[in-house]
């Protein structure tokens, strides 16, 4: 199907988040659409799948103008979204999931769930993907979830797919998985929308690449497509072989030349933020006092037993736990933080025995959780930032800055001079689900205390662009040079490799010994997160 935007805008109050968008996708094509945070990429998609109307512009489909009033009549129309976070029902399971808006087509008055299990089964078999039906979609990792809402969109018989950042927080052989499932679908003349930060993700599966920024489109380009491998190569491949799979990856992107491919991410780079991007990198860590120990921890939990025997962090070391999801990476986390309390064993911050203290405990001695569900745990939805400032005004204690009463004139300040320093796209009188992910971010750094001993990360670049990652790092180096321990969750081996002084490596509730940064390869790393220690 092939779809057409034309001079498509959309205003949020003073925020101009897009502004006369004109993209033409034809059948067949798969585009990927770049942008830093905060560049009008979810708008547009947004307003192309039915979650928002737009102020002007007009959307065609197959040459026939259409106004799409819901998520339910795009996908009558033929147009489905993945979501980032899929949108289904965890505590139901695979086969209720996806049955979910099919009721006229599994039975006119009750659902034939006999019918609507063969074609799921069908469709599995596929597209590679192998999902149980009574399975709960609790238990299921992020990539099978995505993989079950991909079908559910394709059983409703959608003609053009949108994928949100559909790379985030999948392990590799799903990555591959999805992407042969792309190519087979655009090869069936299904339009692909691929939305992504990630330079090389795009550059090996899409034929063309559109980039907006500040809410306009600055360019486009088209690209060589490097991704030869198809579903059965994939299903054939052991994810117990992670070495395998790395290079099996790495060898479905040789149709392109290193110069090549080098130069159009420097093109796309520079269409994207307007300029070359520095590297930077963690200085290396000085001997320091210890900051953080555990002792013969034992958590059990209903999926898994995390067992820690022996744990000590220095302060100003970055920690990296790696794993695949779901290994025990999170109830670290989460103990560390008092949201958690372990069945057996000691936890210390500096000499304070902190063991079955609670999380307000934790925060007075300076440990702070940034969540990776910034809207569900990090923020609140429906508040403003400067509400948030306000909330933050609250100390440890239970009392405020203004005793009986906030002083919003001292919020209000305090929200000014923290979206100035950490440059969020937004008003104090902006609601935090309005703003992009990159800033959703940007707000919870600026609302932690400004001495930590302790901060617990979970996939804290997730869904960010290049230039919003590195200013990230940016910020948690400086709080390393101030004596403050980081310990994060990343699927991002690059990431974890680039910035952890050391590394834990997480399976099935396992957890190794702390190896030094410098010791590791990616291979080696992958190779240990597949279980081989």
């Amino acid at each position: 199907m092939k779809v057409e935007l034309r001079g498509i805008s959309k205003n949020f109050g003073k925020v101009r988040a897009n502004q006369d968008i004109s993209i033409t996708i034809p059948a067949g094509a798969i585009v990927g659409l770049l942008g830093e945070n905060g560049a009008g990429k979810s708008t547009l998609v947004k307003i192309l799948s039915g979650f928002i109307s737009s102020d002007r512009g007009e959307i065609w489909l197959d040459d026939r103008l259409v106004q799409l009033k819901s998520p339910a009549h795009a996908v009558r129309s033929g147009i489905g979204m993945l979501h980032q976070d899929p949108l289904d029902f965890a505590p139901l399971t695979v086969l209720d999931n996806f049955m979910t808006g099919q009721s006229n087509r599994f039975g006119r008055f009750w659902l034939d769930r006999k019918t609507a299990k063969r074609q799921l089964k069908q469709l599995g078999q596929q597209y590679g993907f192998t999902l149980a039906a009574d399975r709960l979609v609790a238990k299921l990792s992020v990539g099978e979830r995505q993989q079950l809402e991909i079908l559910r969109l394709l059983s409703l018989g959608v003609n053009t797919l949108i994928l949100d950042e559909p790379t985030t927080g999948i392990s590799l052989p799903q990555k591959l998985l999805l992407f042969a499932t792309i190519r087979e679908l655009a090869a069936a003349g299904k339009s692909i929308i691929f939305v992504s930060h990630k330079l090389e993700d795009v550059e090996t599966l899409c034929d063309r690449v559109v980039v907006m920024r500040q809410g306009r489109i600055v360019g486009e380009l088209n690209l060589k497509q490097n991704f030869a491998l198809n579903i059965k190569d994939i299903i054939n491949i052991s994810p117990q072989e992670p070495g395998l799979v790395n290079s099996v990856a790495n060898s479905s992107s040789a149709s392109t030349s290193d110069a090549s491919t080098s130069e159009q991410i420097d093109q796309l780079v520079e269409m994207m933020f307007g300029r070359e991007l520095a590297v930077a990198n963690k200085p290396e860590t000085a001997q320091a006092d210890p900051s953080l120990r555990l002792e013969a921890i034992e958590v059990r939990s209903d999926r898994l037993n995390l067992s820690i025997k022996q744990f000590t962090a220095q302060q100003g070391e970055v920690i990296g736990l790696a794993g695949l999801e779901g290994n025990g990476q999170r109830l670290l986390l989460l103990l560390c933080a008092g949201l958690l309390t372990a069945n057996s064993g000691h936890i210390y911050l500096g000499d304070t025995n902190m063991t079955n203290r609670t999380y307000q405990q934790y925060l007075r001695t300076g440990v702070s959780y940034i969540p990776a569900d910034r809207l569900a745990e990090g923020l609140v939805g429906g508040l403003s930032i400067q509400e948030h400032f306000a909330l933050r005004s609250i100390d440890t204690s239970g009392s405020t800055l203004g005793r009986t009463f906030i002083n919003w004139r001292n919020t209000l300040a305090k929200t000014h001079r923290a979206i100035n320093t950490y440059n969020i796209r937004g008003f104090p009188t902006s609601r935090v689900e309005q703003l992009s992910g990159g800033n959703q971010q940007r707000t919870q750094l600026a609302l932690l205390a400004e001495n930590l001993n302790l901060l617990l990360m979970e996939h804290p670049t997730r869904g960010l662009d290049i230039d919003s990652a590195q200013w990230v790092w940016q910020q948690m180096v400086e709080r390393c040079r101030q004596g403050t321990t980081i310990l994060f969750i990343s699927a991002d081996l690059d990431e974890i490799m680039q910035w952890s002084d050391r590394v834990l490596v997480f399976s099935g509730g396992q957890v190794t010994e702390p190896i030094a940064t410098k010791n590791l390869t990616v291979d080696r790393l992958g190779q240990m997160i597949g279980g081989k220690f």
